[in-house]
Protein backbone atom coordinates (compact mmCIF):
# COMPACT_ATOMS: atom_id res chain seq x y z
CA UNK A 1 0.00 0.00 0.00
CA UNK A 2 1.44 3.36 -1.07
CA UNK A 3 0.00 6.60 0.31
CA UNK A 4 0.46 10.13 -0.94
CA UNK A 5 -0.27 13.04 1.38
CA UNK A 6 -1.92 16.21 0.16
CA UNK A 7 -1.06 19.70 1.33
CA UNK A 8 -4.75 20.49 1.79
CA UNK A 9 -5.63 21.74 5.29
CA UNK A 10 -7.35 19.22 7.53
CA UNK A 11 -10.28 19.79 9.84
CA UNK A 12 -11.50 17.32 12.42
CA UNK A 13 -14.93 18.96 12.24
CA UNK A 14 -15.49 18.05 8.59
CA UNK A 15 -17.11 14.94 7.25
CA UNK A 16 -14.76 12.18 6.15
CA UNK A 17 -15.33 10.13 3.01
CA UNK A 18 -13.58 7.10 1.57
CA UNK A 19 -13.76 6.90 -2.24
CA UNK A 20 -12.60 3.60 -3.74
CA UNK A 21 -12.10 3.47 -7.50
CA UNK A 22 -10.74 6.49 -9.37
CA UNK A 23 -12.29 6.21 -12.79
CA UNK A 24 -14.17 9.21 -14.18
CA UNK A 25 -17.03 8.78 -11.71
CA UNK A 26 -14.80 8.30 -8.66
CA UNK A 27 -12.50 11.20 -9.53
CA UNK A 28 -15.41 13.55 -10.17
CA UNK A 29 -16.99 12.51 -6.88
CA UNK A 30 -13.76 12.91 -4.89
CA UNK A 31 -13.12 16.38 -6.33
CA UNK A 32 -16.69 17.54 -5.76
CA UNK A 33 -16.71 16.31 -2.16
CA UNK A 34 -13.40 18.08 -1.49
CA UNK A 35 -14.77 21.34 -2.91
CA UNK A 36 -17.66 21.01 -0.47
CA UNK A 37 -15.33 20.72 2.50
CA UNK A 38 -15.37 16.93 2.92
CA UNK A 39 -12.06 15.29 3.88
CA UNK A 40 -11.58 12.64 1.20
CA UNK A 41 -9.36 9.57 1.17
CA UNK A 42 -9.13 8.39 -2.44
CA UNK A 43 -8.08 4.81 -3.25
CA UNK A 44 -7.24 3.01 -6.48
CA UNK A 45 -5.14 0.05 -7.53
CA UNK A 46 -3.48 2.08 -10.32
CA UNK A 47 -0.69 4.42 -9.25
CA UNK A 48 -1.19 6.81 -12.17
CA UNK A 49 -4.75 7.49 -11.04
CA UNK A 50 -3.60 8.09 -7.47
CA UNK A 51 -0.88 10.47 -8.67
CA UNK A 52 -3.40 12.42 -10.75
CA UNK A 53 -5.59 13.30 -7.78
CA UNK A 54 -3.13 13.29 -4.88
CA UNK A 55 -2.88 17.09 -4.71
CA UNK A 56 -6.66 17.54 -4.67
CA UNK A 57 -7.74 15.32 -1.76
CA UNK A 58 -6.67 14.83 1.85
CA UNK A 59 -5.14 11.40 1.21
CA UNK A 60 -4.58 9.33 -1.93
CA UNK A 61 -3.60 5.68 -1.58
CA UNK A 62 -2.55 3.09 -4.16
CA UNK A 63 -3.69 -0.33 -3.01
CA UNK A 64 -5.97 -3.26 -3.79
CA UNK A 65 -9.10 -2.46 -1.79
CA UNK A 66 -10.28 -6.06 -2.23
CA UNK A 67 -7.45 -7.11 0.07
CA UNK A 68 -8.95 -7.22 3.55
CA UNK A 69 -5.80 -6.25 5.45
CA UNK A 70 -5.15 -3.26 3.17
CA UNK A 71 -8.71 -2.02 3.30
CA UNK A 72 -8.76 -2.25 7.10
CA UNK A 73 -5.94 0.32 7.25
CA UNK A 74 -8.26 2.95 5.74
CA UNK A 75 -10.50 2.67 8.85
CA UNK A 76 -13.87 2.62 7.03
CA UNK A 77 -15.67 2.31 10.35
CA UNK A 78 -14.53 5.84 11.24
CA UNK A 79 -15.57 7.41 7.91
CA UNK A 80 -18.93 9.13 7.61
CA UNK A 81 -19.44 7.59 4.19
CA UNK A 82 -17.63 4.99 2.09
CA UNK A 83 -18.19 4.93 -1.67
CA UNK A 84 -17.28 1.94 -3.80
CA UNK A 85 -16.96 3.61 -7.20
CA UNK A 86 -15.28 0.68 -8.94
CA UNK A 87 -16.53 0.47 -12.52
CA UNK A 88 -17.69 -2.39 -14.72
CA UNK A 89 -14.09 -3.42 -15.39
CA UNK A 90 -14.12 -5.29 -12.07
CA UNK A 91 -17.61 -6.20 -10.89
CA UNK A 92 -16.26 -8.97 -8.67
CA UNK A 93 -13.99 -6.57 -6.81
CA UNK A 94 -16.80 -4.06 -6.32
CA UNK A 95 -18.88 -6.78 -4.64
CA UNK A 96 -15.97 -7.92 -2.46
CA UNK A 97 -15.11 -4.36 -1.42
CA UNK A 98 -18.73 -3.57 -0.56
CA UNK A 99 -18.99 -6.72 1.56
CA UNK A 100 -15.71 -5.91 3.35
CA UNK A 101 -16.85 -2.36 4.07
CA UNK A 102 -19.99 -3.77 5.68
CA UNK A 103 -17.94 -6.27 7.67
CA UNK A 104 -15.65 -3.50 8.92
CA UNK A 105 -18.53 -1.44 10.25
CA UNK A 106 -18.70 1.35 7.67
CA UNK A 107 -21.73 3.38 8.81
CA UNK A 108 -22.92 4.35 5.33
CA UNK A 109 -21.94 2.51 2.16
CA UNK A 110 -22.71 3.73 -1.35
CA UNK A 111 -21.85 1.41 -4.23
CA UNK A 112 -21.82 1.86 -7.98
CA UNK A 113 -23.71 -0.72 -10.04
CA UNK A 114 -23.59 -1.41 -13.76
CA UNK A 115 -26.83 -3.37 -14.21
CA UNK A 116 -29.88 -4.55 -12.20
CA UNK A 117 -28.31 -7.89 -11.19
CA UNK A 118 -25.16 -6.15 -9.96
CA UNK A 119 -27.39 -3.69 -8.08
CA UNK A 120 -29.25 -6.47 -6.27
CA UNK A 121 -26.02 -8.24 -5.29
CA UNK A 122 -24.48 -5.03 -3.92
CA UNK A 123 -27.59 -4.46 -1.82
CA UNK A 124 -27.49 -8.01 -0.52
CA UNK A 125 -23.83 -7.78 0.56
CA UNK A 126 -24.31 -4.57 2.49
CA UNK A 127 -24.66 -1.40 0.37
CA UNK A 128 -27.01 1.15 1.92
CA UNK A 129 -27.36 2.94 -1.41
CA UNK A 130 -26.68 1.71 -4.93
CA UNK A 131 -26.13 4.09 -7.84
CA UNK A 132 -26.03 3.54 -11.57
CA UNK A 133 -24.54 6.79 -12.97
CA UNK A 134 -24.90 5.76 -16.62
CA UNK A 135 -28.58 4.90 -16.22
CA UNK A 136 -29.28 8.07 -14.23
CA UNK A 137 -27.57 10.22 -16.87
CA UNK A 138 -29.46 8.49 -19.66
CA UNK A 139 -32.79 9.10 -17.93
CA UNK A 140 -31.97 12.77 -17.33
CA UNK A 141 -30.85 13.26 -20.93
CA UNK A 142 -33.97 11.53 -22.26
CA UNK A 143 -36.16 13.86 -20.17
CA UNK A 144 -34.37 16.91 -21.57
CA UNK A 145 -34.50 15.68 -25.18
CA UNK A 146 -38.16 14.70 -25.01
CA UNK A 147 -39.20 18.23 -24.06
CA UNK A 148 -37.36 21.39 -25.05
CA UNK A 149 -38.69 23.10 -21.92
CA UNK A 150 -37.22 20.51 -19.51
CA UNK A 151 -33.63 21.46 -18.73
CA UNK A 152 -32.81 18.83 -16.11
CA UNK A 153 -34.43 16.20 -13.91
CA UNK A 154 -33.18 14.50 -10.77
CA UNK A 155 -35.08 11.64 -9.06
CA UNK A 156 -36.00 12.34 -5.45
CA UNK A 157 -36.56 8.85 -4.09
CA UNK A 158 -38.89 6.63 -6.12
CA UNK A 159 -42.04 8.74 -6.34
CA UNK A 160 -40.85 12.32 -6.89
CA UNK A 161 -38.67 14.18 -9.38
CA UNK A 162 -36.97 17.58 -9.08
CA UNK A 163 -37.09 19.31 -12.47
CA UNK A 164 -35.76 22.55 -13.93
CA UNK A 165 -38.23 23.77 -16.55
CA UNK A 166 -38.90 26.79 -18.72
CA UNK A 167 -42.40 28.14 -18.07
CA UNK A 168 -44.88 27.42 -20.88
CA UNK A 169 -46.12 30.54 -22.65
CA UNK A 170 -49.56 30.58 -21.02
CA UNK A 171 -48.14 30.99 -17.48
CA UNK A 172 -45.83 33.92 -18.31
CA UNK A 173 -47.12 37.05 -16.61
CA UNK A 174 -49.24 35.08 -14.16
CA UNK A 175 -48.47 34.53 -10.48
CA UNK A 176 -48.06 31.25 -8.63
CA UNK A 177 -50.99 32.23 -6.44
CA UNK A 178 -53.17 32.56 -9.55
CA UNK A 179 -51.93 29.32 -11.10
CA UNK A 180 -52.34 27.26 -7.89
CA UNK A 181 -50.06 24.56 -9.29
CA UNK A 182 -50.19 22.23 -6.26
CA UNK A 183 -53.95 21.94 -6.76
CA UNK A 184 -54.19 22.15 -10.55
CA UNK A 185 -51.13 20.05 -11.46
CA UNK A 186 -50.01 18.45 -8.17
CA UNK A 187 -46.68 20.23 -8.61
CA UNK A 188 -44.80 22.60 -6.29
CA UNK A 189 -42.38 25.34 -7.34
CA UNK A 190 -39.49 25.37 -4.84
CA UNK A 191 -37.14 27.89 -6.50
CA UNK A 192 -36.95 30.35 -9.39
CA UNK A 193 -33.80 31.31 -11.30
CA UNK A 194 -33.77 34.74 -12.90
CA UNK A 195 -31.20 36.13 -15.35
CA UNK A 196 -29.51 39.38 -14.32
CA UNK A 197 -26.84 41.62 -15.80
CA UNK A 198 -24.19 39.81 -13.74
CA UNK A 199 -25.43 36.24 -14.18
CA UNK A 200 -28.27 34.17 -12.77
CA UNK A 201 -29.78 34.51 -9.31
CA UNK A 202 -31.85 31.91 -7.47
CA UNK A 203 -34.77 32.93 -5.29
CA UNK A 204 -37.47 31.36 -3.19
CA UNK A 205 -40.73 31.76 -5.12
CA UNK A 206 -42.94 34.74 -4.26
CA UNK A 207 -46.52 33.65 -5.00
CA UNK A 208 -47.54 37.24 -5.83
CA UNK A 209 -44.79 38.03 -8.38
CA UNK A 210 -45.61 37.34 -12.05
CA UNK A 211 -43.51 34.70 -13.79
CA UNK A 212 -41.10 36.12 -16.36
CA UNK A 213 -40.43 34.63 -19.81
CA UNK A 214 -36.73 34.02 -19.17
CA UNK A 215 -37.08 32.46 -15.74
CA UNK A 216 -36.36 28.82 -14.87
CA UNK A 217 -38.69 27.09 -12.44
CA UNK A 218 -37.41 24.36 -10.14
CA UNK A 219 -40.37 22.13 -9.36
CA UNK A 220 -41.10 18.94 -7.42
CA UNK A 221 -43.72 16.53 -8.72
CA UNK A 222 -44.40 12.92 -9.63
CA UNK A 223 -42.47 11.57 -12.65
CA UNK A 224 -43.80 12.93 -15.94
CA UNK A 225 -45.84 15.75 -14.40
CA UNK A 226 -43.31 18.55 -14.91
CA UNK A 227 -42.51 17.59 -18.50
CA UNK A 228 -46.21 17.42 -19.36
CA UNK A 229 -46.76 20.85 -17.77
CA UNK A 230 -43.73 22.40 -19.51
CA UNK A 231 -44.91 21.12 -22.89
CA UNK A 232 -48.56 22.06 -22.45
CA UNK A 233 -50.23 25.03 -24.10
CA UNK A 234 -52.96 25.60 -21.55
CA UNK A 235 -53.77 25.17 -17.85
Amino acid sequence: MMAKKSQLPRSFNHQQALVIGLGQFGVSLARSLTRRGVEVMAVDVKMERVDAISDEVADAICMDAADEASLAKTAPGRRDVSICAIGDDSRENSIIVTALLKQMGAPHIIARATDPVHERILTLVGAHEVLNPERAFGERLAARLSSQNVLDEIPLGTGLVVSDIRPPAYVVGRTLAELALPRSHKMTVVAIRRPTETGVTTHLPDPMVPIGPDEILTVVAAPGVASAFASSGKS
